[in-house]
């Protein structure tokens, strides 16, 4: 006679598997725990940066006027101490600019013509008259050749806090490489020409002063700005965010017609597999810094669940795993998983000498030497060791553990170089 099989699976406890179609455990029980978070410094990067100086210096030739002239020029003359009148035309070259250092120095040739006559005035300052009719016109520069002098300025510049350009200007006095000697009395009027002359330039220095106190870089860096801001895909593996958090300008220098600049970058970048919310903010004010090289880099990267599981998943994809007995598994699958504690939960899917599933559980470590991330010291979940020790203890293996524990480590370094490449490239 012989026995109901629904005995045989009350009396034989060893013959559950044949009795059910699958091993399930209960999922892990895990509590949450407070977990201390590794606070990273912020990152630091430090570039030369050239900006070309040819707009400031078109800005220079739009301001020094190209042609002076006396006031009243060509029908009116200029009447200097009651014995001499003038009018002059004084006409530049082109700008000649050289650096050195911070310093810039824009200098041209000028020509200049002047018309003018005497007279015999008495007494003194302001009461002087004429006693006798002005002489006829008489010329300098006009047979014989323009005149010519050599005027220059000189300009520090450096960026404000609020993007704005500070300049240090300073008109070199004139330096007259020919004398202008008029009329019979030859007398030479040079210094006076000089000392008009003097006050135009002065003119021009305010005028670019003026235009360079209202000319704000503050758009071009908030370009820059939101540039840092949004997210950058990363071939192959997520999103880098690089979350900039301040600008630096160090020391700069000019070599011809480019500026170089120290800039840098404090930031907090982050590496994610799922696209974050891109951000703007304001570009903050410009923090001035003595200059320095080089950058050190920390990155927070967040690993999604998802994200590790297809990477472990490929790896593990039936895995054939042999026990004693002649009893073996086949991993079907993996899950990854956390619940708000310090382990992570591996979830494994299998069939072979039975089928089903039960949790391992490890602690997730960075080995920041070898860049590797990994799941350590691997274990059964209780669950799911209590039920293999009820149902089929040859489960309980510690081989099982040995041979899936190497494919939960996961190589950063390739990640983190094409981190690194893309943020330069940023």
């Amino acid at each position: 006679m012989s026995l109901p099989k629904n005995l045989i699976c009350f009396l034989l406890p060893a013959l559950i598997l044949s009795c059910s179609k699958k091993m399930i455990p209960e999922k892990p029980n895990l509590a949450e725990s407070i977990r201390l978070i590794d606070s990273l410094p912020p990152s630091d990067i430090d570039i030369p940066v050239k900006i070309n100086l040819k707009p400031f210096y078109a800005m220079a030739e739009k301001e020094v006027q190209q042609v002076y002239t006396s006031p009243g020029y060509p029908y009116d003359y200029v009447v200097d101490n009651c014995d001499t009148r003038y009018m002059y035309r004084f006409r530049r070259g082109p700008l000649q600019i050289s650096t050195s250092g911070n310093n810039i120095r824009m200098g041209f040739t000028g020509f200049y013509t002047v018309a003018g006559g005497q007279r015999v005035c008495t007494g003194s300052g302001s009461e002087r008259t004429a006693v006798t009719p002005w002489s006829p016109t008489c010329t300098c520069g006009l047979r014989e050749g323009e005149r010519k002098v050599n005027v220059a300025f000189t300009a520090s510049l450096k960026l404000t806090p609020d993007y704005r350009i500070n300049a240090n200007i300073n008109r070199l006095e004139p330096v007259p490489l020919d004398k202008c000697n008029v009329c019979i009395f030859n007398i030479d009027i040079t210094s006076i020409v000089m000392d008009r002359l003097r006050a135009q330039l002065d003119e021009a220095r305010k005028g670019i002063l003026d235009t360079l106190a209202n000319t704000s870089l503050r758009p071009q860096f908030q370009k820059i700005w939101d540039l840092l801001n949004t997210v950058q895909p990363i071939y192959n593996y997520g999103y880098l965010q690089i979350n900039p958090q301040q600008i630096r300008i160090g020391d700069f220098y000019a070599v011809k017609d480019t500026m170089v600049l120290n800039v840098g970058l404090t930031a907090r970048p982050v590496v994610s597999q799922a696209r974050p919310a891109e951000t703007r903010t304001v570009v903050p004010a410009l923090n001035p810094t003595p200059s320095r090289k080089g950058f050190s880099i920390f990155t927070d990267a967040y690993l999604n669940y998802d994200s590790i599981t297809n990477i472990i998943n490929t790896q593990v994809h039936k895995k054939r795993i042999d026990l004693e007995l002649g009893k073996y598994i086949i991993v079907e699958s993996a899950q990854v998983y956390g619940v708000g504690n310090e382990l992570l939960i591996l979830k494994i899917n299998f069939s072979g000498s039975a089928s089903g599933e039960f949790y391992l559980t490890g602690r997730p470590v960075y080995d920041q030497q070898k860049k590797i991330l990994k799941l350590d010291n691997l274990q059964f979940d209780i669950r799911s060791e209590n039920m293999m020790l009820r149902s089929a203890q040859w489960l309980f293996s510690k081989r099982i553990l040995k041979e899936i524990e190497p494919y939960t480590r996961l190589d950063i370094l390739p990640y983190e170089t094409m981190l690194l490449e893309k943020s330069m490239a940023s």
